[in-house]
């Protein structure tokens, strides 16, 4: 008989969020599993970003017509069947080797939107070969502004739906867990990394032999080949621009013409702004707590921008989201809906495609019975009657 503190080592015995990352710290070596598992700093704000949900308690109405719950909702111009969507996070290859195109397949299956950032291992096009989407691309403006429009233009031909700016990465954060580590790639070996990789040799002999994590969308940009030297990691870093600016924005919404989001925004100032400059959306996250240490919690920010806005652009938020109850407070506040990065990834590390099936498909299963519960039976009718501060 299995006790609470025996570690669960089976997708099909993993109930949630937490049990998949048990499973994927299993299956990962140490480094790969830090990178992923890891802050910036003291990781104050990685752990404050789900902590923060504690501080906010659900208000339920009883007696309630439930017998149906409605979670279908419309963000970046699409209908989706629940409001959890999976957002951006680069290298997927390095958790898994069934890599995007597993969360791809996942995402579509579970009838919600799939994100692939620019340091994604699977290219543009073979996304859209996958599925037709919904699809959006995750995007930085990079001193060399051809590869932008490159991506762009790229985008706009494989059908993507919607474009996500990256705006809250100058310089990359201090995770020093990677310092620890000696995180990179190639590794950078020491005593217990080696050891660690030749502990978890189903994921080194594959790395091995189908190494595949090279970021694809950027070798395969017109001009980039001949510039990539040193490496494509040490050619992106030298391509983030610490001068761009609102106009640039601006020119990005001008060169795509459709959804555009803006990740990164944490106060109401910057989503007036974001209006201004052409976006339709703000993704209200702290980059998963890997960049400014002590940076708010994204579920923090949604009362004040929802507020001062009333409804200009849609909210989305980003960053510490384990549990369904997660969802429903982000909702009632006042976002549109929400992005998940760990909470697959991890399932993504468990086991492949069916890790990603299976994690999503828990999380839509506690919001669909969280809803019951509170005795709301539409996600559309979720507000701040169904919810205080602690």
């Amino acid at each position: 008989m299995r006790t609470r503190k025996t570690k669960k080592w089976r997708l099909a015995q993993c109930n949630n969020v937490s049990d998949f990352r048990d499973l994927a710290k299993r299956n990962l070596p140490w480094p790969v599993f830090n990178y992923l598992d890891g802050g910036a700093d003291d990781e104050i704000t990685l752990n404050r970003n789900t902590e923060a949900f504690n501080d906010y308690e659900l208000l339920p109405t009883q007696l309630s017509d439930v017998s149906h719950i409605d979670t279908t909702t419309t963000v970046l111009g699409q209908e989706i069947e629940w409001p959890v969507f999976l957002a951006p996070t680069g290298a997927s290859r390095l958790f898994h080797h069934e890599a995007e195109p597993a969360v791809v397949r996942a995402a579509h299956k579970a009838g919600t939107i799939y994100s692939l950032s620019t340091l994604g291992t699977t290219t543009i096009e073979d996304v859209a070969a996958i599925s037709n989407g919904p699809n959006m691309y995750q995007i930085y403006i990079f001193k060399d502004r051809g590869i932008t429009r490159n991506f762009v233009e790229r985008c706009k031909e494989q059908n993507f739906n919607a474009l996500c700016l990256t705006v809250d990465t100058p310089i990359a954060g201090n995770r020093e867990r990677d310092l620890v580590t000696r995180f990179g790639w190639p590794p950078k070996l020491s005593l217990r990394s080696a050891l660690s990789y030749a502990y978890h040799f189903p994921w080194t002999i594959r790395a091995i032999l189908q190494p595949g994590f090279d970021l694809v969308n950027v070798t395969s940009s017109p001009g980039t080949s001949s510039e990539i030297d040193e490496g494509v990691m040490e050619f992106v870093n030298s391509q983030f621009d610490r001068t761009i600016s609102w106009k640039d924005v601006e020119w990005l919404a001008g060169q795509w013409d459709g959804p555009l989001v803006v990740k990164g925004i944490q106060t109401v100032g910057d989503a007036r702004k974001s209006i201004d400059a052409g976006a339709t959306a703000v993704m209200l996250s702290n980059h998963g707590g890997r960049q400014l240490e002590t940076a708010p919690a994204p579920v923090d920010c949604i009362a004040p921008i929802a507020d001062a806005l009333g409804g200009q652009l849609e909210i989305i938020c980003d960053g510490g989201i384990r549990r369904g109850t997660h969802v429903i407070k982000a909702l009632a506040l006042g976002a549109t809906a929400c992005s998940i990065g760990r909470g697959y990834l991890f399932g993504l590390a468990a086991g492949g495609q069916r890790g990603v099936e299976r994690s999503l498909a828990l999380l839509r299963s506690e919001v669909e019975r969280s809803m019951a519960l509170l005795g709301c039976n539409s996600v559309k009718k979720l507000g701040k009657s169904y919810i205080q501060k602690r």
